[in-house]
């Protein structure tokens, strides 16, 4: 599937009404000015980027799905926005760039060369700066091909429409389209997807995501050590360690 038809695919499996749809091009420069901290960063926009369109605005006036907000958060919109990289982009950069600029919540289509990324990331006040927004982590499912063959990205599309997500307000709708983000991930190890709003269910699922992402980070580490190893002892000792760390990782995602 092309980059176009990736995005449109995405964008359509959302189930938005229309009086939602934007359909309008976000100028570069914009998001150089409100989202760009360095000289690094602005040169990351201008070279990477080849697009930037916001698709949608899911607020109380267009998808009558309550507003949000406490002592933390205030979600008063949800911004679906779709950007096309070019080849040479930072595209990890570039994502948690976008979610920081735009002051709403974003739901995030991009492509490149390795496929298209949907990803996400809740938004809370700063602590010490008023009427400005920090972003906690964000959560991708990258290398979307979107293909017929694959069932479980067939089925991540099958979760997303608005209809199927807690409606009680915009942060439970917007969790529950970071579930289905963390549901996919999880398929891509165990073979089944899985979509749920229990919360603990959730939970158990994104501390497990996590502690297989931070595994395999360190094994990855510890095989490069191993192979740079020129004492035997040593070595026997990391690959020892490794073994460690791989019946972890297993244990792991049986909790999948």
């Amino acid at each position: 599937m092309t980059a176009d038809g990736s995005i449109c695919a995405i964008i359509d499996a959302l189930g938005l009404p229309p009086g939602a749809r934007v359909d309008a091009r976000v100028p570069k420069k914009l998001l150089v000015e409100q989202g760009a901290p360095t000289s690094a960063d602005k040169r990351a926009i201008q070279d990477g980027i080849d697009e930037l369109q916001w698709f949608a605005a899911c607020k109380p006036a267009t998808i009558a799905v309550p507003a949000f907000t406490d002592e933390a958060r205030e979600y008063l919109e949800i911004a679906v926005v779709a950007c096309a990289f070019r080849a040479s982009a930072k595209a990890a950069r570039l994502i948690e760039l976008i979610h920081r600029a735009v002051p709403y919540p974003v739901m995030l289509i991009t492509t490149d060369e390795s496929g298209a990324t949907v990803s996400a990331a809740h938004k809370r006040r700063a602590l010490n700066e008023t009427g400005r927004t920090v972003i906690d982590q964000v959560v991708a499912a990258t290398g979307l091909r979107l293909g017929a063959e694959d069932t479980a990205e067939a089925a991540f599309l099958q979760s997303l429409p608005l209809a199927q997500q807690p409606r009680s307000d915009l942060y439970a709708l917007y969790a529950g389209w970071i579930a289905r983000i963390e549901a996919l991930n999880a398929a891509r190890l165990t073979g089944a997807f899985a979509a749920t709003d229990d919360a603990i269910a959730i939970d158990r699922r994104r501390a497990a995501l996590d502690a297989h992402a931070r595994l395999a980070k360190e094994i990855d580490t510890l095989r490069g050590r191993a192979k740079r190893e020129k004492q035997l002892g040593r070595r026997v000792d990391l690959n020892l360690e490794i073994q460690r760390r791989e019946a972890e990782l297993a244990s792991y995602k049986q909790r999948l």
